[in-house]
């Protein structure tokens, strides 16, 4: 598969993001490879079209599986294997949402628990106590609300997106309404 320039510079810049979200460099210019192109792709057309050896290609795409990002096809007569990006956007950022749960903030929440529930270490300060409680209270909180992300369909999300940035005008009003009848009872 030959890449625009526009293409190739989306590849490249994607190879970019994904290793802050939790793949290498490469993985994430396969990925973003598999995104844009119409056809499911072989690793030899992978290796190719990034100019990566055949060996690394394998490693990604058994990578891109374990994140359950791509889908292994075959063609009639042919006996290779090939790789398409699996769903839709929305499908992507899940799982990519989903797979940084479970590698990142689930283990973090895991040993948060066991310090704050290990009634033994009484030599930890008061306010070292209360600010683990507060990290383990947040994670809690944003996995919770992950979840419940995790269940909308794309339609819902989509509304949820472009209703959310009301929200902070709405949460504004609220608290110049409770501020303004706040003064009016004292003033009765």
């Amino acid at each position: 598969m030959t890449l625009s320039p526009s293409l190739s510079s989306f590849v490249m810049h994607f190879g970019e993001m994904g290793s802050r979200w939790g793949f290498n460099r490469t993985v994430g210019q396969m990925y973003a490879l598999l995104v844009v192109s119409e056809q499911p792709l072989s690793a030899n057309d992978i290796a190719e079209s990034l100019s990566i050896s055949r060996g690394n290609v394998s490693m990604g795409l058994k990578e891109l599986q374990s994140w359950q990002l791509v889908k292994v096809s075959h063609q009639p007569g042919d006996r290779k294997e090939y790789f398409k990006a699996l769903g839709s956007i929305w499908d992507m950022a899940k799982k990519v949402i989903e797979e940084r749960r479970k590698r990142e903030i689930d283990p973090t929440l895991s040993l948060l628990r066991t310090i704050l529930l290990d009634g033994t270490e009484q030599k930890d300060s008061e306010h070292a106590r209360q600010r683990l409680q507060e990290i383990h209270d947040l994670l809690e909180s944003l996995t919770k609300w992950s979840n419940e992300l995790q269940r909308l369909s794309p339609d819902n999300l989509n509304t949820l997106l472009k209703l959310s940035s009301g929200v902070g005008k709405v949460l504004d009003m609220k608290d110049k309404f409770i501020t303004r009848d706040a003064g009016s009872e004292g003033e009765r």
